[in-house]
């Protein structure tokens, strides 16, 4: 809650290498408080009340890699030396009144991978050159004055797992480049535009997405049937457009909202709220005057159904069992985002003939995990709490875990599609992941040679992304506290999903952040025991654990001892690798070695010296680089 201006000291600092001074209540022109720092690599100066024009000053901070000035009340244009910043990675400037063009200049910077530029006054169009930033992931340019047409050369920005252009003034077609975009994984935003002409087929490429928003422009024609193959997708919202004919019927589809559909020109599916599709062509006239005049019958007889249940519901409600009466409490208490809450509920209780011990695939410190298969086909995954005396406890366990996972789209973090809250029952209802834990995984020896060198670099690069969108992309972070093998899910392939999030806390700048002592012996960082205060560096320090676990093929209990670093960088790879599954090639084995001393980076003792999870997912990238791109994955 620092206020005041900048001291006036600090502009003759020259051998500054990091500040951070973000989130106070700083004010001052910060082309006049900051001065020239060669050996400057970090500024971040968000969430201020800092004015004045970024300086050309700034080119002098050749070594700069991480700059955020974003939050703040800066005027100007972008100057175009910034482009002397050959080493930046992280480029934040949105949320001020920066106006004028996107500068090329900016395309030069070969190794940025995150830029925001969201919620300025910025014009003209995007640089062809940004194809030039090949190694971008992260673009957010929307809530701007942006217009023109979507450059093709957008489509070889190949690592791109996040692109919002959303709430500006561009125009013409949506290129079918977009859908060679094939990492596209957390966002795909171009919403409150004025794009036009026919959706691109291309885009159903776009396997691995989960958010697609096209609402809120004049997007024609239909669809297209290619749609279906986005099987990761949890949200498609081509609301405010002038579509037409029926909803694409992939399978998380099947229960999305009217509201993603409509208003539109004339689209029809099994969707409550939508009309049926016809088998048959029916003139458009017809149709209407048809609908028009069924329209009223329908809903009389609709009425009249829900009336007549209602009465017998309410006639029949004293005549139920006790167990009877629990399970209709249970059904109102039930809340869901892509079930229907009544049925949902009824039909979880039957396909665990209620919560059988014989449908239970995993048991941990909280509850029980049960696997149902609903009436539709549909496997999830059932947590049932255990019941105890603490219920304050249970009812926290399960707001945190709401609170934290109805926020997250991520690829590698387990959905959470509902949950129920009452004496009697107390679940939380996941996606099923087919191949458990990694703890159990490693447990098993048939499987632990089937999950490679390969595969075991793959999912620890699926941890650490997930880790790191918690900790670097949701806003206020997220901290997981309990990252173990326990809680990280294998699907067939071997990826990986983060699971159970109920002791997580999300890490508010108006809170202390003191924390009771939470987590699993064995992975829980040594200053928790005696500061308990919740900072990312403990996921980092979990995160640490789980990968010597994946690498050795067992917990690491002897090497997490206080080793000297210099005892820990002389193991040999040979001599701490999981034998079980066949030799690691030369490349490999080189790759596990820089995995290894990654790993040990993470569990140094001081907290201040472990990387980010930024940091450590950017090491696992180039490791697994090769195979990344031999699956067309994201890198």
């Amino acid at each position: 809650m620092f206020n005041g201006p900048i001291p006036r000291s600090l502009k003759t600092c020259t051998s500054l290498v990091e500040i951070d001074l973000q989130s106070n209540q700083l004010i001052g022109d910060i082309s006049q408080h900051f001065g020239v720092y060669p050996q400057l690599i970090k500024m971040t100066l968000k969430s201020n009340r800092l004015s004045g024009h970024i300086s050309p000053n700034i080119g002098a901070c050749t070594k700069l890699t991480v700059l955020r000035l974003a939050q703040n009340m800066i005027t100007g244009s972008i100057p175009p030396v910034i482009s002397k910043l050959s080493n930046l990675e992280q480029l934040r400037l949105d949320s001020n009144h920066l106006s004028g063009e996107i500068p090329p200049e900016i395309c030069t910077l070969a190794n940025l991978y995150s830029l925001n530029l969201s919620s300025n006054q910025l014009s003209g169009s995007i640089p062809t050159q940004i194809e030039k930033l090949r190694n971008l992931q992260y673009l957010d340019i929307s809530g701007n004055r942006l217009s023109g047409i979507i450059p093709e050369e957008l489509g070889t920005c190949m690592k791109l797992l996040s692109l919002k252009i959303n709430n500006n003034n561009f125009s013409g077609s949506l290129p079918g480049v977009i859908g060679n975009l094939a990492g596209l994984q957390i966002m795909l935003d171009v919403s409150n535009n004025n794009f036009t002409g026919l959706l691109p087929r291309q885009l159903g490429k776009l396997e691995m997405l989960e958010f697609l928003n096209l609402s809120h422009n004049q997007f024609s024609g239909s669809i297209p049937p290619s749609f279906a193959s986005m099987v990761s997708l949890s949200t498609l919202d081509v609301s405010y457009n002038d579509l037409e004919g029926p909803v694409p019927t992939a399978r998380l589809l099947q229960n999305a909202l009217a509201s993603w559909f409509l208003p539109n020109k004339d689209m029809c599916g099994n969707l409550s709220g939508l009309p049926p599709c016809y088998s048959t062509p029916v003139s458009g006239h017809h149709k209407r005057k048809t609908l028009g005049l069924l329209l009223p019958i329908v809903l009389v007889v609709g009425f009249s159904i829900v009336a007549a249940i209602a009465v017998i519901i309410m006639l029949s409600r004293n005549k139920r069992k006790q167990q009877e009466s629990v399970t209709a409490e249970g059904r109102d208490l039930f809340s869901v985002w892509n079930f229907d809450g009544r049925l949902a509920f009824d039909d979880i209780v039957r396909a665990t003939e209620d919560f059988d011990e014989k449908y239970i695939i995993g048991t941990g410190g909280y509850g029980k995990v049960y696997k149902a298969q609903l009436q539709d086909g549909h496997l999830v995954a059932v947590k049932k709490l255990h019941q105890t005396e603490e219920e304050l406890d249970d009812e926290r366990r399960i707001q945190s875990e709401m609170e934290i996972l109805s926020q997250i789209r991520q690829r590698s973090i387990v959905k959470m599609y509902g949950f129920c809250s009452h004496p009697v029952y107390k679940f939380l209802v996941y996606e099923y992941i087919q191949r458990g834990s990694l703890h159990g995984t490693l447990e098993n020896e048939e499987l632990a040679k089937e999950l490679d060198w390969q595969k075991r670099i793959t999912l620890a690069t699926d941890v650490a992304q997930a880790i790191s969108y918690l900790h670097h992309e949701c806003s206020p972070p997220i901290i997981h506290r309990d990252i173990t093998s326990n809680n990280i899910l294998l699907d067939i392939t071997f990826r990986a999903f983060v699971s159970d999030f109920g002791t997580a806390r999300i890490l508010k700048p108006d809170s202390s952040n003191w924390s009771a002592l939470a987590g699993t012996y064995g992975y829980i960082a040594p200053e928790v025991s005696y500061t308990s205060v919740v900072t990312e560096k403990c996921d980092v320090y979990s995160f640490g654990v789980v990968m010597l676990e994946v690498v050795m093929g067992k917990h690491p209990r002897d090497k997490l001892d206080n080793s000297l670093p210099s005892e820990k960088q002389a193991m040999l790879v040979k001599d701490i690798l999981d034998q079980r599954p066949t030799t690691p090639t030369i490349t490999e084995e080189n790759n596990l070695s820089l995995l290894i001393k990654l790993a040990f980076s993470c569990l140094e003792s001081s907290p201040q010296a472990r990387p980010t999870m930024r940091e450590a997912h950017q090491t696992l990238i180039c490791l697994s680089a090769p195979l990344h791109l031999q699956q067309v994955r994201m890198s």
